[in-house]
């Protein structure tokens, strides 16, 4: 006897095996048909019992959201939209679902509001679509280390806890052990951080590039794939204040070599996915379309879910400097006629994602990788050009979503980068050990991030970060 699982079962033709298998009641009609789903799958496998072989007791406990153990035959279907189905010699519950409460649930079958399933979010990895998200998200984090691993990329664990903030930004989670209602202070009033746990200030990292850095300039390649922290105090559907960074740094590597392999990485994951998620991809373009039909005509995507995936895999990205951006932005109609919520009127604009998004989706028809952006713009860390006004970085621009990548060649020069630090009242005495690698052995070299949710939803189609992560992190929201 074979104990497989759901998406085993449904692909297997060895008909008139004896199996077992184990899951969720979805569905149970007429006292015969049971849908079942373990998760393995957006399919589910039906089991056909004799109800009349069947004690009261068992038949009455197979509800929905049950858990069941069922032994039977595997068969060739009679009945259409599955090959196969288990004729079940015996049904064992392994853990009961009271149908009144679960009407009370997102596991009723009938339709919920994404704001609803977040307030279950305990509960609904077990509907159909977030069981393909986060089947999608395992699967494209799977192709990530593939890429790098296949590629001669080494894993690197940076801090979660750092002393550093990476972006300048200034927006983190502070760090500490002491009691809140006895904070030792100084003479001055300010906080004595000596006495703290670590002895100094610390925070949730915002970014492990200080550190994946210092580990390419000795392993040559590294990659990051990490959780980091953001406390801003943003309530979209693109922002988390918990999320997970990709983040490869790579020595001897300009910023041409570092826009090859972001493009090579991206494109090398989707089309993982698109091999391999056949299913999930099916279902989740199905609902965006059909969530699409509600929408006014200007609202909907031009292209369905597997139509943007390719269109991301076989399009080159087209490379384009930020000042000839901005110049097309100017002139651009919804520009001109003030459509843009924020109009573009001089160089040294901070490109928002509706430019960014008329840029990729209007304009060129294309993924965009935009390049040397104003230096006032931009982290201490990029490397200045020889105009003194722009910095070596890099943006990648896709539809729908805008900014997905960002990255840049590091400022290898000691001197240049005090500078940018002085200047931006950074304190050197902080960054000591990362200054060091300018000192020994110093050498062009560059990396990028990727958040990894923003590739999900670009995947999945779905419209809000916080339903492309387990247990979203939110301004006023840490549930679960």
């Amino acid at each position: 006897m074979i104990t497989g699982k759901v998406a085993e079962l449904l692909e297997s033709t060895q008909y008139l095996q004896e199996v077992v298998v184990n899951g969720w009641v979805r569905s149970f009609r007429s006292n015969r048909f049971i849908a079942l789903n373990d998760g393995s799958t957006i399919n589910n496998l039906q089991c056909v019992v004799d109800y009349e072989k069947l004690s009261e007791d068992t038949l009455r406990r197979i509800t929905v959201g049950a858990a069941i153990k069922v032994k039977g035959t595997l068969v060739e279907s009679q009945g259409s939209g599955q090959k196969v189905e288990v004729q079940a010699n015996s049904v064992e519950i392994l853990g009961d679902a009271d149908p009144e409460e679960v009407k009370l649930t997102i596991l009723s079958p009938k339709r919920h509001s994404f704001e609803k399933l977040r307030e279950q979010a305990h509960l609904r990895v077990r509907t159909n679509t977030f069981g393909a998200v986060m089947r999608l998200r395992s699967k494209l984090a799977f192709a990530i280390h593939s890429y790098f691993q296949e590629n001669n990329f080494h894993f690197v664990n940076t801090p979660i806890i750092t002393g550093s903030d990476a972006e300048g930004a200034g927006e983190m989670f502070k760090v500490t052990s002491f009691d809140l209602d006895n904070v030792p202070r100084n003479e001055d009033g300010s906080v004595n951080y000596r006495e703290d746990f670590f002895g100094k200030e610390t925070n949730l990292t915002v970014s492990g590039q200080l550190e994946g850095e210092t580990y390419a300039l000795g392993l040559g390649q590294i990659y990051t794939f990490g959780p980091t922290f953001r406390a801003e105090n943003s309530n979209t559907s693109r922002h988390l204040a918990e999320f997970w960074m990709v983040e490869p740094e790579m020595a001897f590597c300009d910023l041409a070599g570092n826009m090859d392999i972001a493009e090579k990485f991206i494109k090398y994951v989707l089309k993982y996915i698109l091999d391999n998620c056949k299913d999930d991809l099916a279902f989740l373009e199905e609902r965006l379309a059909n969530e699409d039909k509600s929408k006014p005509e200007a609202e909907r995507s031009p292209m369905n879910l597997t139509e943007k995936l390719k269109f991301v895999i076989e399009n080159n990205f087209k490379r384009v400097s930020y000042t000839e951006a901005i110049d097309i932005l100017k002139n651009s109609k919804p520009n001109k006629k003030k459509k843009f919520n924020y109009i573009i009127e001089e160089w040294g604009a901070d490109l928002q994602s509706e430019h960014e998004r008329y840029l990729v989706e209007k304009h060129f028809k294309c993924p965009v990788i935009l390049f040397d952006y104003p230096a006032n713009i931009k982290a201490f860390y990029m490397r200045l050009n020889e105009d003194g006004k722009t910095v070596r970085a890099m943006d990648i621009l896709f539809p729908g979503i805008g900014e997905i990548v960002g990255g840049s060649q590091r400022e290898e020069r000691l001197e240049v980068l005090q500078k940018k630090m002085q200047a931006l009242d950074i304190d050197e005495k902080e960054l000591w050990w990362y200054l060091d690698t300018r000192r020994f052995g110093t050498c062009v070299h560059s990396g990028f991030g990727l958040g990894f949710e923003r590739l999900v939803q670009f995947a999945t189609g779905m419209g809000n970060i916080r339903d492309v992560i387990p247990y979203p992190r939110t301004p006023l929201n840490a549930e679960f």
